[in-house]
């Protein structure tokens, strides 16, 4: 079984985003597991929700706000000497956090081809966090929905925050979020598996087995992704998809069937 191996100044983050419609409802979750002043390993769950809002902002948000929770906790100099391990199962965030950021900055935030980055002022957050205050990082992607506990738990947070009503904080007062030391979360039926990386939950296992044997063909979409004049769009349904690229010379489409499949296929149609 592979297990995490915590060091004295890890910092574990497993984030995950959500939307319900995209854009739509939205949520995002993190799992945080750190060491307080005396060196014993807690962990926090966090969440929040917009009414309007994407999966891809989401999916960086959760990461936005799984650094905020460090700073002011640890000092400036502190936070310097942790090593924060993500573990994420967005290429989009991965990508854009440790390679598209770089020339994005360079080029005032606009992207190879002449357009405003998507999410300018996340990713302007993101590397004002991150890079600007010098933070060590490691970043781990993850299969989404797989069973890994932290990644299902994450989803689960970002889930509850999406279908929440009101702001943030009042979808807090009816979400359970742990906030507590590692030994408790490990106690409880919550946390027992957050250090296990492999598969911990065989449902989810046997369904990503199955979802990969199958043809994309044969399974439900979960959206579509269309590429007109350069530009990346997602849909809901094929109706939406189709309004966009018919007619339309060089436009590309396709059907993804996960949050995964639908990153792997934009980072397909920027390449090509």
């Amino acid at each position: 079984m592979k297990t995490l191996s915590i060091k004295d100044k890890d910092i574990i983050i497993f984030t995950d985003g959500s939307s319900r419609g995209n854009p739509g409802r939205g949520g995002y979750g993190v799992v945080a597991i750190y060491p307080n002043a005396h060196g014993e390993m807690m962990v926090d769950e966090l969440g929040g929700r917009e009414d309007l809002t994407t999966n891809n902002k989401m999916e960086l948000q959760a990461v936005i706000e799984g650094i905020k929770n460090f700073v002011g906790y640890y000092s400036d100099i502190e936070l310097k000497e942790h090593t924060f391990n993500f573990y994420v199962d967005s290429k989009y965030v991965l990508q854009g956090a440790t390679q598209w950021i770089h020339g994005w900055k360079k080029n005032n935030w606009i992207t190879a081809g002449k357009e405003e980055v998507k999410n300018r002022e996340e990713w302007k957050d993101l590397d004002a966090l991150m890079y600007g205050r010098g933070l060590k990082t490691k970043w781990n992607l993850i299969e989404g929905h797989a069973g890994v506990f932290g990644n299902e738990r994450c989803d689960v947070i970002a889930t509850a925050f999406a279908d929440a009503k009101g702001t943030s904080d009042e979808a807090k007062k009816n979400i359970n979020l742990f906030t507590g030391t590692l030994a408790n979360y490990q106690a409880s039926d919550m946390g027992a598996d957050i250090l296990n990386l492999e598969a911990v939950n065989q449902g989810a296992k046997d369904k990503l087995k199955a979802r990969k044997k199958s043809s994309s063909s044969g399974k439900l979409a979960y959206s579509y992704v269309s590429m007109v004049d350069g530009e990346l769009k997602t849909h809901a349904t094929w109706a939406e998809c189709e309004a966009r690229v018919k007619g339309k010379s060089k436009a590309r489409f396709k059907k993804s069937t996960s949050k995964s499949d639908e990153e792997n296929i934009k980072s397909e149609f920027k390449k090509n």
